[in-house]
C-alpha cells in the first residue's frame, strides 16, 4: 500500500519494509531526460520535448532494454539534481539527456548518453538539420544509443517503431497537440483537437494523431465538454480505422471497448460495463505497458463499484512509473470516491507538484476539503481551478450549486451568470435553474425547469436529468397529485418507468429509482416492493450494489418497512457523513416512507446536529466570499 505525503524532492511515499530485498539497477537501463529548449522561443519547448518522447518510443522497442517511464522522467526538468541522483531515483544505469535549438526550419539537436555510475560519455553527437531531416535524426540518435549499449549489453538492438508520419507539418502539428492536452483542460483539449484535425487533414494516415484523438474525445467527454454520443461515435470510428491498419495497438483497442461499451449500454443497461471488464484485464495483462487501457479498466471498476481493484491497479501502475501526474490524479480521484481524503489530497497535490495547471485537481481537493467541512478551502480551491481553465462552465456552475443549496442565492447568482452566459444550455444550467426555484421555493418556475429538462431530453450530466424528475414527483406528491405526474412522464418519455424494459438506457434507471417516492403513496404496497427488488436485481446484475450506498440503503430499508434497521444504518452509516456530501437531505427526509424513522430521538438529534453543521458551513462560506468581495 503507498502512502502519500509530501512532493518531489523529498519521501513522498512511505519506505518499503525492512525486509524487502531492493532489486539491484539493470545495466541494460536508461532513462529519457527532457530534452533542453535552447530555442530563443521558449514556446518551442513542445518541440524539444516531442522528439525526447518519440526517442524515448523508439528505445522501448529494443529487446531487454528497460526504459524508465516517460513521465517519470521527465519529472526531473528543472530539478537540481545530478545525473547519479536521477539514475538512482528512476532505477537506471544510464542517463540520455541533450538540448534542441531552432530557429525557424533550422534545427540543432544535441544528444549525450552517459553512464550514471562515473559519469563517463558512451556516446555523444551533435545535428545540423532542417526540419524536414528530424525524422531520420531521431531514429539515428535511437538507433546509435541502442547501439552504444548493445555492443556491450543487449547484443543486437533490433529493428525500432518509427514514427507513423513522414510529414514535417502533421509531426509538428501532432507534438503541439500532445503539448496542449497535458492537463484535460476545456481549452486545452479543444485547442489539441483543432490541432490534430490539423495533421490529419495533411496526413490523413498519420495512424498516432488518430490515436491521440481519440483519447481527446474520450476526455472532453468525460469533463462534459463534448457530447457523450457524439464522442462514443467519434471514438469508435477513428479507433476502427487505427486498427485496422495496427490490431495490436493497445491504446486503441482499450478506447475501442470504452466506445463500443459506452454506446451499447445506453440500449442494454450498465451490466455490459461488468461484461466487458475481463477483456480489458486481459488487455492490460497482455500489454503492461501503456497507461491509458489501464485507465479504461480503471473507469469500468468504478462504473461497477470495484474500488479496491481500480486502486491497485492505479497502485501498481505507479510502482513502475512513480513521477506520473496523471497516476496520481487518478489515485486521488479514487481516494475521493472512497472517501479517504486525506490520502486524495496528498496524491493530487504531489499531482499538481509535477504538472501545475489540472483544474479537475484543484476541484477535487476541494470536493475533499468541503467534506471535512471547510468550506472556504472548497471555494480556494475552486477559484484556483478556474483561474486554470477559465473555459470550463461547470466549475463556477458547481460553486453556484452548493450555494444554492445553503441559501445563499444572492451569491449563487453570481456564479450562475457565468454559466448561462457561456452555456445556457448545458447540464449544469439547466440543473442551477431548478436548484434556484427549489431554495426559493417557487413552485412555477420549479415545474416549469424540470419539464422543460425532460422535455429537451437533457442527459443525466450532474444532475440534471433525474433531478429533474425528482422535483416533478416530489411537488407532485405534496399537491395530492403524484399519479397524474405519473403519467405525464410517461407521455412525454414512453418506457422511463418501465423496470421490465431490459433496453433501459441508464438515466431511465435513475428516474426509475427516483419514482419510488411517488409508487410508495400510489401502488399497492406488494406491487410497490416487487418493482422494488426488480430494480435492485437489474444493479446487481451489473455488478452494483445498492446497498453499498448509505442514503440510499436507508431509503431501500424505509421503503420495505424496516425501520429498526433502517434507523441502525441512519445512525451508523448516514448522519457519520459530513452533511456538506447531503445537502439535500431535508427534501429526502421529507418523504413519506422516512416519517418513522424522524420519530426516533436518535434520529433527530442526529438531523439537529447536521442542521448546526450546516449552519457553520453556510456562515463559514459567506464570510470567505465577503472577504473576497471586500478585497476587490
Amino acid at each position: 500500500m503507498i502512502v502519500f505525503v509530501l512532493g518531489i524532492g523529498g519521501a513522498w511515499w512511505t519506505a518499503a519494509p525492512a525486509d524487502r530485498v531492493v532489486a539491484p539497477v539493470n545495466v541494460a537501463s536508461v532513462a529519457v531526460l527532457p530534452f533542453e529548449n535552447m530555442s530563443a522561443d521558449p514556446d518551442n519547448a513542445y518541440f524539444s520535448d516531442g522528439l525526447t518522447e518519440t526517442i524515448l518510443h523508439m528505445l522501448t522497442q529494443i529487446p531487454d532494454l528497460q526504459v524508465a517511464a516517460r513521465t517519470s522522467s521527465f519529472s526531473f526538468r528543472n530539478q537540481d539534481k545530478t545525473i547519479k541522483e536521477i539514475a538512482e531515483a528512476l532505477g537506471v544505469a544510464h542517463v540520455l539527456e541533450g538540448s534542441v535549438q531552432r530557429s525557424g526550419d533550422e534545427v540543432r539537436v544535441t544528444a549525450q548518453l552517459i553512464r550514471a555510475d562515473d559519469g563517463f560519455h558512451v556516446w555523444s553527437r551533435n545535428y545540423d538539420l532542417t526540419i524536414d531531416n528530424i525524422f531520420g535524426v531521431q531514429d539515428e540518435i535511437a538507433r546509435n544509443v541502442g547501439g552504444a549499449l548493445s555492443r556491450t549489453l543487449l547484443g543486437n538492438a533490433g529493428d525500432m517503431l518509427e514514427t507513423t508520419t513522414t510529414n514535417s507539418d502533421a509531426y509538428d502539428l501532432y507534438l503541439q497537440a500532445r503539448n496542449s492536452r497535458a492537463t484535460f483542460s476545456y481549452r486545452n483539449l479543444r485547442e489539441a483537437e483543432v490541432l490534430l484535425k490539423a495533421a490529419l487533414t495533411i496526413d490523413p494516415d498519420y495512424l498516432d494523431a488518430k490515436v491521440e484523438l481519440a483519447i481527446n474525445y474520450v476526455r472532453q467527454l468525460e469533463t462534459g465538454s463534448m457530447d457523450p454520443q457524439t464522442a462514443a461515435a467519434e471514438i469508435g470510428a477513428i479507433t476502427e480505422q487505427v486498427l485496422s491498419v495496427r490490431p495490436d495497438d493497445a491504446t486503441a483497442r482499450a478506447i475501442s471497448i470504452f466506445a463500443t461499451t459506452f454506446r451499447r449500454a445506453q440500449s442494454e443497461g450498465p451490466a455490459v460495463f461488468a461484461d466487458a471488464i475481463p477483456q480489458l484485464e486481459d488487455l492490460v495483462a497482455e500489454h503492461p505497458a501503456p497507461l491509458e487501457p489501464k485507465i479504461v479498466l480503471t473507469r469500468f471498476y468504478q462504473g461497477t463499484q470495484q474500488f479496491d481493484n481500480a486502486i491497485e491497479l492505479m497502485q501498481a501502475a505507479l510502482e513502475t512509473d512513480p513521477y506520473n501526474a496523471a497516476i496520481l490524479y487518478e489515485l486521488g480521484s479514487l481516494y475521493a470516491a472512497t472517501q479517504q481524503w486525506e490520502l486524495s489530497t496528498a496524491a493530487l497535490a504531489t499531482s499538481l507538484q509535477i504538472e501545475p495547471a489540472q483544474p479537475n485537481a484543484f476541484a477535487i481537493i476541494g470536493v475533499s476539503a468541503l467534506n471535512q467541512g471547510d468550506g472556504a478551502e472548497y471555494l480556494r480551491q475552486f477559484m484556483r481551478a478556474i483561474e486554470v481553465d477559465p473555459f470550463d462552465h461547470e466549475l463556477p456552475g458547481l460553486i453556484a450549486a452548493l450555494l444554492y443549496e445553503l441559501g445563499l442565492v444572492e451569491e449563487a447568482d453570481d456564479f450562475r451568470k457565468r454559466v448561462v452566459a457561456v452555456a445556457p444550455n448545458s447540464e449544469i444550467a439547466y440543473r442551477l435553474e431548478l436548484l434556484r426555484a427549489i431554495v426559493t421555493d417557487d413552485i412555477d418556475a420549479g415545474m416549469v425547469s424540470a419539464r422543460r429538462a425532460i422535455t429537451d431530453d437533457v442527459s443525466e450530466r450532474r444532475s440534471a436529468f433525474v433531478g429533474a424528475v425528482q422535483y416533478l414527483l416530489r411537488t407532485a406528491i405534496r399537491q395530492g397529485r403524484a399519479a397524474e405526474e405519473l403519467a405525464w412522464l410517461e407521455e412525454r418519455a414512453p418506457g422511463i418507468l418501465d423496470i421490465g424494459d431490459t433496453t433501459s438506457q441508464p438515466k431511465y434507471r435513475g428516474a426509475q429509482g427516483a419514482a419510488f417516492d411517488a409508487w410508495y403513496v400510489t401502488l399497492p404496497r406488494e406491487e410497490m416492493l416487487v418493482r422494488m427488488e426488480e430494480l435492485i436485481s437489474l444493479f446487481s446484475d451489473a455488478g452494483i450494489d445498492p446497498m453499498d450506498d448509505p442514503g440510499t440503503a436507508v431509503g431501500i430499508l424505509a421503503l420495505r418497512g424496516d425501520y429498526d434497521e433502517a434507523i441502525d444504518v441512519a445512525l451508523e452509516r448516514y448522519f457519520t457523513q459530513p452533511v456538506a456530501m447531503n445537502l439535500g437531505w431535508r427534501r429526502t427526509l421529507s418523504q413519506a416512507q422516512y416519517a418513522p424513522l424522524l420519530e426516533d430521538e436518535r434520529i433527530q438529534a442526529e438531523v439537529a446536529r447536521w442542521e448546526r453543521e450546516e449552519a457553520a458551513l453556510r456562515d463559514q462560506i459567506k464570510n470567505w466570499l465577503s472577504d473576497l468581495s471586500a478585497q476587490g
